[in-house]
């Protein structure tokens, strides 16, 4: 009798700006490097921000990382590897069809860490983020500091030339200090009230 496969896993990090994402898919990756597994970790190429070739937390620590645009790119990079545990930074910003890949890469036995924003700076839920949420082993929530008013903070507040972003602004900009900031509901301001999408029906939540 043929013994079965065992699955993978999918662990999903998710949080605002400034809230460790990044620096905990690094953790995760060198642990499973130092458990001697087969670690390879991703980045969108719309992420320039710190390394091309690296995903940087906003505190300077650092992993090796491939930057990809397409799903194709990331299936050519595993096959050669034959690696054990995937790594992704920024999730949300990857086309839709990242979900099913994850997905099948779990159904083979792989464990996937995918870390990412929660939340757009319109407060409302970010590309695949739901989805992978929905479909997670594990999710660890985060939450930064309000540069307001020092609670815990759930939003990224984006700013223009110092003042809050209007809702109609793109949804993707990649930045940092200079553009965003991490707030708590009561500091958070958008001109439109979030509306995420219910049943096929939006609806406000703030």
């Amino acid at each position: 009798m043929m013994q079965k496969k065992n699955k993978g896993s999918l662990e999903v990090v998710c949080g605002p700006m400034f809230s460790g994402k990044s620096d905990e898919l690094i953790r995760r990756m060198r642990r499973a490097k130092i458990a001697k597994q087969r670690v390879i970790v991703f980045k969108h190429r719309i992420d320039n921000r710190y390394a091309v070739s690296h995903v940087a937390s906003h505190d300077g620590t650092t992993i090796e990382a491939h930057a990809v645009n397409s799903v194709q790119e990331i299936q050519a990079l595993v096959q050669q590897g034959f690696y054990d545990v995937l790594g992704f930074d920024e999730v949300q910003f990857f086309p839709s069809d990242i979900v099913p890949l994850i997905c099948a890469y779990v159904e083979e036995g792989k464990r996937v860490v995918a870390a990412g924003l929660d939340l757009d700076f319109r407060g409302e839920p970010f590309g695949s983020m739901p989805i992978l949420l929905a479909m997670a082993d594990t999710v660890h929530k985060l939450q930064a500091i309000c540069s307001i008013c020092g609670q815990e903070a759930h939003f990224t507040q984006r700013l223009v030339n110092g003042n809050p972003a209007k809702y109609d602004e793109p949804i993707i900009l990649v930045g940092a200090q200079e553009a965003y900031q991490a707030r708590c509901r009561n500091c958070y301001s958008i001109d439109k009230l979030p509306m995420p999408i219910k049943d096929g029906q939006k609806q406000n939540c703030i």
